[in-house]
C-alpha cells in the first residue's frame, strides 16, 4: 500500500459535515503541558507534542497503554502478544533505549535495559492524559530522551466513586479491575487493583498479570503533598521472544514498582516543585521454562532519586531551572553488581517578543555520571504565532544516551557486551507548523537527526553467530509527519476523525547492514486513522486502521474496532482486534495474535 502526503491531506480536508463547537474541557489550548519546567499551554509550545486526552482514551478501542500508543503515527510500539505483557517503545526510528517514559514527571528509565520501559505503563482507568514529546529532549529531560519522551499524567481525583470492570474473550482472556476514588476533608485518594490473565493464543504465550495503583493527596488545606505508588507483577510465556528454538519454551517474570512524593510551593512569580522517589524493577528470565538450571537470568535494579524543578517569571520572560540526583543499584547473575551516581542540571529561559508573537527558548542540560563523567547538551526552541490558531516553529539541540548495563556487560551464547562503549550522541533539527481550533487541528513537521556512536549489536561476518555491542560510526535519520483531527456533529452527537502519517528514512553510513541486529527494522511508512462516531444516544462506534511498512520491506494492515453501549451506571463494550486476521510480526520472531474479540462490562457505583 503506497501512501502519499497528498492523499492524506485530501482525507483530512474533504470532510463535509458541519463543525460544531465542542465542550471547552476538550480544547487542547486548555491543557498545560506538565512535563516541562516552564508551564505552557499546548498551543504555545514550540515542539511537536501530541496529547492523548481522557476522551481519546475512551474512544480508542484500546485496553492498555501499549495498544493505545500504537495509534499515534511516529510512535512505534513493538509488541510480543496481547495485553502489553512485553512491548518496546520507539519514537521516530530511535531504539527502545532512546525513549524516556515518565509517570507524572518521574523518570522511569531503567539502567539494565530499555526493554523494561513499558513495564511501568499504568492501567488506562487512572490516566488523565498522555503527553508525547517528539524530537531531541535531552535539554528538557536529560538521559534517555534521545528521540523523545512520553509523560503519563494520572487523574487527580475521582470524587467519591467505585467502578468495577470485567472483560473476557478470545484466548481465555479474563481482565478484572476495581477503581475507587474518595474525597475526604483534607485528603483525596485513588486506588486501582487489576488482574489480567490468558491461556495464550499460541504455545507458551499465556500470562498472569497484576496491577496495583494508589494516588493520594494529603494536607490539601495547607501545603498539599502528593503521593503515587505502583506495583506491577507480570508472569508470561515468552515463546521465541529472543530465540527461534521451539524446544526452549522461554519464560519471563517482571516486577515494576514506584513510590514518589511531590509538593509545590508557589507565589505570583516563583514556583518550585521538589520530589523524591524510589523505582525498582526485577526481571527473571528462563530460557527453558521447566528447567531453570539450563539458563537463568535474574536482574534487580533500584533507582533512588530526588529532584527540584523551578520557574521564575520576570519582565525578561520565564526562567526554568532544575537539578536531579539519583543513584542506581544493579544486582545481576549475568551483569554483575553495579552502581551509578547521576546528576543533571537544567537551565532554560523563554523570551517573548513582537507582542508575544515570537518566543525564543534557549536552554542547556549538564549531566554527570560516575562512570561516564560530564556531558553538556544545549538546545533552542523558536516559535512564531501567525494568529491565535496558526503557529510555525523550529527547534534544534544535542541529545545523548549512555550505554545500559546490558550494552556494557551482557553475555550469552549469541550476545556479548562491550565495556568500552561510548555514549550515543546526536544533533537533531525540526521545522513544523500547527493549526488548532475547537473543531479542527493539524500539524506538519520535518525532522533530521545526525547521530554518531549509536549502539548496535553487530557480528563480524554473516557466518558468525556472536553479536557484540558496538558503536556505529554515523547514522542519519530524516523524515516528516502529519497529523489531523476533525470534530463535528451529526444529529447533535459528537464525531471525530483523526489521521496521522509518518515517513522515516534511516541511512546507516559506512556500515554493512547485513551484520546488524536492530538497526534495520524502523517504520518507513506509518499511517493511522481513527473514526469515532455516535448516531444513537447511548451507542458509540470506533474504528481504527493502522498501516506499517518497515525498512526491511515487511508491511501489514491492521483493523481494530469497538462498540460502547452506555446505560446509566452500566457500560457494555465489545472490542475486536485484528479484524481481518492479518499475519504479521512487530519485532523479533513472535507472530502477533490473529483476529480476536473482548467483551466488557463496567459498573459505576457513584
Amino acid at each position: 500500500m503506497k501512501l502519499s502526503f497528498l492523499s492524506i491531506l485530501l482525507v483530512a480536508f474533504t470532510i463535509t459535515a458541519q463543525a460544531q463547537e465542542l465542550d471547552k474541557n476538550q480544547q487542547l489550548d486548555s491543557v498545560i503541558i506538565s512535563s516541562t519546567r516552564i508551564d505552557l499551554p499546548f498551543k504555545e509550545n514550540s515542539r511537536t507534542i501530541t496529547v492523548i486526552s481522557a476522551s481519546d482514551i475512551k474512544t480508542s478501542a484500546a485496553t492498555n497503554v501499549a495498544d493505545l500508543l500504537q495509534q499515534v503515527a511516529g510512535v512505534d510500539i513493538r509488541r510480543r502478544g496481547t495485553a502489553g505483557s512485553q512491548a518496546d517503545l520507539y519514537i521516530r526510528g530511535g531504539g527502545f533505549d532512546q525513549t524516556l517514559l515518565l509517570i507524572d514527571g518521574i523518570k522511569m528509565d531503567d539502567a539494565q535495559t530499555g526493554h523494561h520501559t513499558m513495564n511501568a505503563a499504568l492501567p488506562i482507568e487512572v490516566i488523565q492524559r498522555i503527553e508525547i514529546i517528539k524530537g531531541p529532549a535531552a535539554r528538557v529531560f536529560g538521559q534517555n530522551a534521545f528521540t523523545g519522551a512520553i509523560n503519563i499524567v494520572t487523574k487527580k481525583n475521582l470524587e467519591n466513586s467505585v467502578s468495577l470492570n470485567l472483560e473476557t474473550g478470545s484466548f481465555g482472556q479474563l481482565n478484572a479491575g476495581v477503581t475507587v476514588g474518595t474525597e475526604l476533608e483534607n485528603s483525596s485518594h485513588i486506588v486501582h487493583v487489576g488482574k489480567l490473565t490468558s491461556e495464550g493464543y499460541r504455545n507458551n504465550s499465556d500470562y498472569d498479570n497484576s496491577n496495583y495503583f494508589v494516588k493520594s493527596t494529603f494536607n490539601k488545606k495547607a501545603q498539599a503533598i502528593e503521593m503515587i505508588a505502583t506495583f506491577f507483577d507480570r508472569k508470561f510465556g515468552a515463546e521465541n521472544f529472543y530465540t527461534t528454538n521451539p524446544d526452549f519454551n522461554e519464560y519471563e517474570e517482571t516486577q515494576n514498582s514506584l513510590i514518589g512524593f511531590t509538593t509545590t510551593f508557589k507565589t505570583e512569580k516563583f514556583k518550585i516543585k521538589p520530589r523524591i522517589y524510589w523505582k525498582r524493577n526485577e526481571d527473571l528470565f528462563l530460557l527453558k521454562r521447566e528447567d531453570p538450571s539450563f539458563f537463568r537470568n535474574l536482574h534487580i535494579t533500584d533507582k533512588i532519586g530526588a529532584e527540584v524543578n523551578a520557574s521564575y517569571t520576570s519582565e525578561a520572560g520565564v526562567t526554568g531551572f532544575g537539578v536531579d540526583v539519583s543513584k542506581v543499584y544493579l544486582r545481576s547473575n549475568n551483569l554483575g553488581n553495579r552502581n551509578r551516581f547521576m546528576t543533571n542540571v537544567f537551565l532554560e529561559h523563554q523570551f517573548k517578543l513582537l507582542d508575544n508573537k515570537l518566543d525564543i527558548t534557549p536552554g542547556i542540560a549538564v549531566s554527570y555520571f560516575s562512570d561516564f563523567k560530564f556531558q553538556a547538551f544545549p538546545g533552542l526552541d523558536v516559535g512564531y504565532k501567525i494568529n491565535n490558531n496558526l503557529k510555525v516553529y523550529g527547534n534544534m539541540g544535542y541529545t545523548y544516551r549512555i550505554p545500559t548495563y546490558t550494552d556494557l556487560f551482557y553475555n550469552d551464547f549469541r550476545t556479548t557486551g562491550n565495556a568500552d562503549l561510548e555514549p550515543e550522541e546526536a544533533f537533531a533539527q525540526e521545522l513544523g507548523i500547527n493549526y488548532n481550533t475547537n473543531t479542527f487541528s493539524t500539524s506538519l513537521a520535518f525532522f533530521n537527526r545526525d547521530a554518531k556512536n549509536l549502539i548496535d549489536f553487530l557480528r563480524p561476518n554473516t557466518t558468525e553467530e556472536i553479536y557484540t555491542a558496538t558503536n556505529i560510526t554515523e547514522v542519519n535519520t530524516k523524515g516528516f509527519e502529519f497529523d489531523a483531527s476533525y470534530n463535528f456533529k451529526i444529529i447533535d452527537f459528537n464525531q471525530t476523525l483523526a489521521v496521522g502519517y509518518t515517513f522515516l528514512e534511516d541511512d546507516i553510513l559506512d556500515q554493512n547492514k547485513n551484520l546488524s541486529r536492530y538497526s534495520l527494522n524502523t517504520l518507513k511508512h506509518h499511517f493511522t486513522t481513527r473514526l469515532s462516531t455516535q448516531l444513537f444516544k447511548n451507542l458509540r462506534q470506533n474504528i481504527i486502521y493502522k498501516h506499517a511498512e518497515r525498512t526491511t520491506g515487511q508491511s501489514y494492515n491492521v483493523w481494530d474496532a469497538s462498540l460502547v453501549l452506555s446505560l446509566k451506571q452500566v457500560e457494555l463494550t465489545a472490542t475486536a482486534s485484528n479484524i481481518f486476521d492479518a499475519d504479521y510480526i512487530e519485532t523479533g520472531f513472535t507472530p502477533m495474535p490473529p483476529s480476536n474479540v473482548l467483551f466488557g462490562l463496567r459498573y459505576n457505583f457513584n
